[in-house]
């Protein structure tokens, strides 16, 4: 039988080292109902315990060790890779290769309140929700400062000259250098590396934006002598495939009834003589089939001096085309155009009259500008969609126009935070048509002084203007206006303004900074951020991969130092490289006797 084996429990044990202690503490809590307290409570720690509290501790610092070293290298490795937290954008960008095509536009005087403005009406017209933008707003990439070497405030020849040329100059100058030297333009070097080139704008062709891309004067107002050099007369001979625009005084002899020029010469002719069609009319215009039927190069002047106001052209829609068509229509014939050839084209398309809607501070001109633009660049982006050839457009202002704001105080009180678009939605015309207006009835008409109040109440303020309240003194201001300064535009333009209560600070330029806009952030990337004017300008020749210093070097080759070609010297008296001081408040200028300088 196997021997008995005593349970495990029963077996003498040594006792612990507190079984003694442990015994009594238990038999005292079981007695009293008390646990009271003993050193087991607070027992002896032993190697063990530090042990393991060492252990512990030690984890804890060498995990936080190599979490610091971590983040130092991933940071250490950032800033080596990217030394400018991704802000150098021009670093890492390079122009695409193969057939491209650039569209270059400019809304000439726009600036950010021009965007909010006519947002803000678009959406009070239309009843859309908040959220509902402009297509220019969903393309903002960037902004663009815009001084030159004169001035702290831009002109548009100076400002177009950064563009064309990439380099900063004097108020007035068309693609001069402060030197008096031509500067070589991006489109002159663009036809010379063999692609197809357009200028589509509103305003004159011989006006300064459309002018710094092919035509080199000391001064802005030599217009005939830009006329001659945008058909060929001209070092470089013809670079301008497409022109359509205004300014048709200005290619006509002035023995022309209308015509603007000081001479006799009849430059349509000699860009008919030079192998371009020439257009002048809607007819004429509507005859090319959206770009169908142009023959190249083609001259296209379709108003005598500026177009209309868009809020003014829509009326008159048998006679202008307006920049949208103008602009799908050049789009499509140099698509057409470049078909075949391994280089696209470069064209610049202008909002022109933005600005002279600044200058007038006429808000209902200025946002009806603003959509007319909104919808051309609507229209470029979709023929980049569709078109075969990859290509970019980039959109920018010159400078802004006016001084803007959305917000006007009337009276010494302090303000009510607001202003009202539904003003400006009331108003079918521009100050500028209804000063037209007033002047042919006084001709026509040789209307009595009661018969000129009621016409100007019912015709200009109520129908016009959408003007209902008009006190005794403003009918009195437009009834008594002799001129010529300030223009009866300009009177008219601030009746609407103080009711729709939109502020305007000047009749000129500002400093303001200006957006910069583009189809596809990645290939306009050196244009991300706060930029030069010039910085554009660079872009453009970057992006075409073109020479503009080799242009230059050639038309100082080929006219071996004359300079007369560009017009009359400036005055020695004309700042070019230095700012002005200050004169006085009330320092008398040329524009105050009738002139405005846009």
């Amino acid at each position: 039988m196997a021997p008995t084996t005593e349970p495990l429990l029963s077996q003498d044990r040594p006792p612990s080292e507190n079984s003694d202690a442990q015994a009594d503490e238990e038999e005292d809590a079981l007695l009293t109902g008390q646990r009271k307290s003993s050193s087991l409570q607070n027992p002896k720690r032993g190697w063990y315990y530090w042990r393991e509290v060492g252990i512990f501790a030690y984890s804890i610092v060498a995990t936080a060790v190599i979490i610091i070293l971590a983040v130092l290298y991933q940071h250490n490795n950032a800033r080596t890779s990217d030394p400018n937290n991704g802000w150098d954008s021009e670093k890492s960008w390079t122009p695409p290769s193969g057939k491209k095509n650039l569209i270059f536009m400019v809304s000439d005087g726009m600036g950010p309140t021009s965007l909010s403005l006519t947002r803000s009406f678009r959406q009070f017209e239309s009843g859309l929700p908040i959220d509902d933008v402009l297509v220019l707003d969903q393309h903002l990439i960037g902004s663009s400062r815009t001084r030159s070497t004169s001035s702290l405030i831009t002109d548009s020849a100076a400002g177009a000259t950064a563009f064309s040329c990439g380099q900063k100059s004097y108020n007035g100058a068309i693609s001069v250098t402060p030197e008096h030297e031509a500067c070589g333009t991006v489109m002159e070097a663009a036809k010379k590396a063999g692609y197809m080139t357009g200028l589509v704008v509103t305003t004159r062709l011989t006006d300064a934006t459309p002018a710094c891309f092919a035509s080199h004067v000391n001064v802005r107002e030599s217009e005939d002598i830009i006329a001659r050099q945008m058909i060929g007369d001209h070092p470089l001979g013809h670079v301008v495939d497409l022109m359509f625009g205004g300014g048709r005084c200005f290619f006509q002899p002035n023995t022309t009834r209308g015509s603007c020029r000081n001479d006799d010469v009849d430059v349509v002719q000699m860009a008919k003589d030079r192998g371009y069609e020439y257009v002048s009319d809607r007819i004429s215009f509507d005859a090319l089939d959206e770009g169908n039927a142009v023959n190249f190069p083609i001259l296209g002047l379709f108003a005598r001096t500026d177009f209309p106001y868009e809020v003014d052209r829509r009326f008159q829609n048998d006679v202008f085309p307006s920049l949208d068509e103008m602009a799908v229509t050049a789009l499509k014939a140099l698509s057409r155009a470049t078909a075949d050839s391994d280089k696209g084209f470069f064209i610049m398309i202008e909002g022109s009259r933005i600005d002279h809607a600044g200058h007038a501070n006429d808000p209902v001109a200025q946002v009806h500008e603003v959509l007319a633009y909104d919808k051309a660049f609507t229209s470029v982006l979709d023929f980049l969609e569709r078109d075969s050839t990859p290509g970019v457009v980039v959109s920018t202002s010159d400078h802004e126009t006016g001084g803007l704001a959305t917000a006007r105080q009337l009276h010494v009180a302090y303000p009510d935070y607001l202003w009202y678009p539904g003003q400006i939605a009331n108003a079918s015309r521009s100050s500028e048509a209804l000063s037209w207006m007033i002047r042919s009835y006084k001709a026509s008409k040789k209307p009595s002084d009661a018969d000129m109040t009621t016409y100007i109440k019912e015709e200009i303020l109520s129908a016009g203007l959408g003007v209902h309240d008009a006190s005794s003194t403003e009918i009195a201001s437009i009834l008594s206006h002799k001129g010529p300064w300030p223009p009866l535009h300009y009177v008219l333009s601030d009746i609407i303004s103080r009711r729709v209560q939109s502020g305007w600070s000047t009749h000129g330029h500002s400093a303001v900074d200006v957006n910069i806009y583009a189809s596809n952030p990645k290939l306009a990337k050196p244009l991300t951020g706060n930029h030069e004017n010039t910085q554009v300008g660079q872009f453009l020749a970057d992006y075409l991969e073109v020479d503009v210093s080799a242009i230059t070097d050639e038309i100082r080759e080929k006219t071996m130092g004359d300079k007369e070609w560009m017009g009359e010297p400036l005055p020695e008296t004309r700042r070019v490289e230095e700012l002005d001081h200050y004169h006085g408040d009330f320092r008398k200028r040329c524009e105050e006797c009738g002139g405005v300088e846009h």
